[in-house]
Formats: C-alpha cells, structure tokens, sequence
C-alpha cells in the first residue's frame, strides 16, 4: 500500500473512531417529555448523540429500560455506560462537563443550581396543570378551575423571574448558562398552556430568547 494512501487510511480510521466516541451519549425518550430538556443541552454543547425513542406508554415499562431507570421514567443517559436519570442532573452533569454553559465559579454554579431547582418547585407543578386542562385533556375532562387556578399561582414566581431578568439579559448576567436553560424548558409547558405573560414582559422576552436559539430549535425538530 502506498504510503499515501496509507496515511489517509489511518486517517479515516481515526476519524472513525473519534465519531464512534463522539456517539457513545444516548438519550432515551422523546421530544415531547422532560427530555426535551437534555436534547436543547446537547444541542447547545455540539454533543453527538443518539436519540432511543423511549415513550411513557410502552418504552418506559419494559425490562431493558427498567435495568437503566427503575423509575420507569424519562429521560435517562447513557454515556460511555454512565447511567443518569433526572432531567437538570443530566442537564447539569452534561452542561459542567462538555461545554460553556456551565459557569466557572463557585458561586455561579450555585445560582445554576438554584434556579435550577426554583423552577421545578415554583413553575413546574401549575404549568403542568394549566397545560393538562387546557390543552391536553379531552375537553369534557378539562378544569377550567384548576386551569385558573395554576394561572394564579404562577404570578409570584413569574413576578420574580420578571424582576431578575429585566436588569440583565439571562439569569445569570450577560451569558446564556444552563440555568437558563432549564427555566426556559420548564416554562414551555407555560407557554403552551396559554399562561398569560403579559404582566411579565421581561419574562417574556427572555423566554422567546432563549426558545429562538437554533439549538432549542433543533430540539424541537425532535417532536
């Protein structure tokens, strides 16, 4: 062989092999979950990765996925065999170890963490309500008072989103972070759900913000 074509053959080889590597995160689920979140984050890094479509009415369930998730939930990693379930700690693990959206001090990684888990306990809960009963429940089977009432109690985080981000662009300052990110994954189900912004306009910019990146668009293309 000549010593060229020796060459480029190792080359190819190499590249190969550093895609295989590249390949070795898989995420299962689906767009329209919770792991939507982990598919904007690997957007965002430029990650390689393989999407198993894994769904709540059958994926979830079977013995395979319940050796990885005894949860039977979504989403859950696979990287190079590191499992990890839960969305932000994927999310967060992921963010920290592949790219910049992490934040590079102490106290910035804890304002990730914080607002990380603000969203979860503040939004999460009524935004899933308000979506259910006015979106994704049969019409006869809809509360139009639980409705109101997921509405009402998201004015006092929303009115505390719209405080942060009305002096700075993200939540963090002038950088789009992974707190960002996953605030701005868990208030889709807001905007979906028909929750007025209104009052909240720094709110509401810094959303379409954050859902007008090509990677959360990308992410989206999943669905």
């Amino acid at each position: 062989m000549p010593l060229r074509t020796a060459v480029k053959s190792r080359a190819i080889s190499a590249a190969s092999f550093k895609m295989e590597l590249a390949m070795a995160l898989k995420i299962y689920g689906v767009a329209l979950s919770r792991a939507y979140r982990t598919l904007w984050v690997a957007e965002e890094l430029g990650l390689s990765y393989e999407l198993v479509e894994t769904t709540f009415t059958s994926g979830v369930h079977t013995p395979e996925y319940l050796t990885i998730n005894p949860n039977g939930r979504i989403p859950t990693i696979d990287e190079d065999g590191f499992i990890l379930w839960e969305s932000l700690a994927i999310n967060l693990y992921l963010a920290k170890k592949h790219g910049t959206l992490y934040p590079t001090d102490l106290e910035g990684e804890a304002r990730a963490w914080q607002w990380s888990f603000w969203g979860t306990a503040e939004v999460e809960r009524p935004a899933i309500t308000a979506l259910f009963n006015r979106v994704v429940l049969p019409e006869d089977k809809r509360d139009p008072l639980a409705a109101e009432a997921a509405q009402k109690a998201l004015t006092a985080p929303l009115k505390v989103l719209d405080g942060v981000v009305g002096p700075k662009r993200y939540l963090l300052g002038d950088q789009f972070t992974v707190a960002d990110l996953n605030v701005a994954a868990i208030l889709r189900n807001a905007h979906h759900a028909r929750i007025d912004f209104t009052p909240f306009p720094n709110a509401r910019t810094w959303l379409r913000t954050c859902h007008d990146r090509p990677a959360a668009q990308k992410a989206r293309q999943r669905e």
